[in-house]
């Protein structure tokens, strides 16, 4: 991980930051009048949040199930000793593979899987059958879906 200075946020700075993870697509006239500025005081906030690492992108959350993935999957990779570059290797050629993190523990991956239904889980499964130990949870829902973590005060 990367080594980042630490930023203090002011009530200001939430809203804006809470806003543009709501809906990166807010307006700087939608933004100014939440947080009580002007839309150029606004614009100049979210330069300086970007400037400083706080604001990495923005993106479009899509809906899987609307291009035809109906289940998402939460698979847990124990590469076989000796495998760990290979099986890192294999989950970046895979194209249902969404989202994959390196983690600390006897699971060195965990990755969330797109599929179309059940039956797919095989093809993304089996080649990974040579290379390591896996341990896969179909998600039923986003309890919590992604969101900010407390601000840090001031």
């Amino acid at each position: 991980m990367t080594s980042v200075r630490k930023v203090s946020l002011d009530a200001a700075n939430r809203l804006i930051l809470d806003a543009l993870m709501a809906d990166s697509r807010t307006s700087l006239r939608t933004l100014a009048e939440q947080a009580g500025l002007s839309a150029p005081a606004v614009r100049e906030r979210i330069r300086q949040l970007e400037e400083a690492g706080v604001i990495l992108g923005y993106t479009a959350q899509v809906s899987w199930a609307a291009l035809g993935y109906g289940l998402e999957a939460i698979v847990r990779i124990e590469p076989l000793p000796g495998r760990l570059r290979e099986v890192e290797r294999a989950l970046r050629e895979m194209p249902q593979i969404v989202q994959c993190d390196a983690v600390t523990g006897d699971d060195c991956f965990i990755a969330r899987v797109v599929l179309r239904d059940v039956g797919d889980l095989d093809g993304v499964l089996d080649p990974l059958h040579v290379l390591a130990r896996t341990s896969t949870a179909v998600i039923k829902k986003a309890t919590i879906p992604l969101r900010a973590p407390p601000y840090p005060d001031g």
